[in-house]
């Protein structure tokens, strides 16, 4: 791909599928602006007039910002995205993306308390176990697991339906800025300036699905953004996992007719760490946060290889908080798990 054309065209702004219908018609993202330009495709004029952008121009704006393009199919651009069908061909980013696939909580704008006290809980849990966590920045069940990503330490993404530098809502602005503070990113496949109009949501949702690898949708109803990342992480052979609801509530009928077509049902905190955990993996990122010198599990095991069973009778928690507790020391560089028994790192 040529990446100067790729971000050429990706600097305009159209709807991701009219983008890629140009290239697969046209040949590449270079005969699409030569057919733009030479008016053989219709585009408004607002479209027109930002084929005068050149590369280094769209490069500087964005260093400007402190971000940055990643360009399909080149250094820097995430693995996990590459191999998608759909995936952007570029990507704006500010921040640093994580090298593993996150966590993605999503759900209802519209959310209940109790939706937003569970989300900012999962967020919490996940980003303590060292797990990224990736969700859309949004009112509701978005924001509230951001808000617990960043209170536990952790790694978080956010992505947009609009420009870096044009967040909706804007009152959303420092989560985001946050998040990147913290060792995260905010990204987009929209350029510098895209105001946030409504069509342009449901197409970021795939992004949100490709950088997970598993959706815990926390709360939703049939029609909505959850649900359009749940079937676009089905699709992608992701893990979906949902909360089930009160069946009367409209914000609970999305989830429970995904827990009916076969996601994984979530029930509490430690379900979740233990679900994922068969789904991820041992966290291959590191907390932020560190962990206090007497650390109840490290004092229980001293220098004895135990067993995640033994440990969980002998701390009087449950199996899943034990899986939890080692995911984090394992992260942190204190412990060896081996998926049968647990083991302190000598002079970590």
């Amino acid at each position: 791909m040529n990446s100067e054309a790729a971000l050429g065209l990706a600097h305009l702004g159209l709807h991701p599928d009219r983008n890629r219908q140009l290239v697969e018609r046209l040949g590449s993202p270079a005969a699409v602006l030569g057919a733009i330009s030479a008016g053989s495709e219709a585009v408004s004029d607002a479209i027109r007039q930002s084929l005068a952008s050149t590369p280094t121009e769209i490069e500087t704006s964005l260093a400007r910002l402190g971000a940055k393009a990643l360009i399909r199919g080149t250094a820097g651009y995430p693995d996990h995205l590459n191999e998608l069908p759909d995936s952007p061909p570029v990507l704006f980013v500010k921040g640093e993306l994580p090298a593993v696939l996150a966590v993605a909580l999503v759900g209802s704008r519209r959310a209940t308390s109790y939706g937003r006290r569970l989300a900012r809980r999962f967020g919490q849990a996940v980003a303590e176990v060292g797990w990224p966590v990736v969700s859309g920045l949004a009112r509701g069940i978005d924001i509230a697991a951001h808000q617990g990503c960043l209170e536990a330490g952790g790694v978080g993404i956010g992505v947009l339906g609009s420009g870096l530098d044009r967040f909706y809502p804007a009152e959303h602005r420092p989560i985001g800025e946050r998040l990147v503070a913290g060792g995260g990113a905010i990204v987009t496949e929209y350029p510098l300036g895209t105001t946030p109009e409504g069509w342009r949501f449901p197409p970021r949702n795939r992004i949100i699905a490709g950088l997970s690898a598993a959706v815990v949708v926390v709360e939703a109803a049939v029609t909505g953004g959850a649900l359009i990342t749940a079937n676009a992480a089905l699709s992608y052979g992701r893990a979906v996992l949902a909360v089930p609801g009160d069946i009367e509530r409209e914000t609970s009928r999305g989830c429970n007719l995904l827990i009916r077509d076969g996601a994984y049902p979530v029930l509490g905190v430690d379900e979740l760490i233990e679900a994922l955990g068969f789904v991820l993996g041992p966290p291959r990122v590191r907390p932020k946060a560190d962990i206090p010198e007497e650390d109840p599990l490290l004092s229980a095991l001293g220098s004895e290889l135990r067993s995640p069973d033994w440990l969980a009778e002998h701390l009087n928690e449950s199996p899943s908080r034990i899986l939890a507790m080692i995911g984090r020391l394992q992260a942190l560089g204190r412990i060896e798990f081996d998926g049968i028994v647990v083991a302190a790192i000598p002079g970590r």
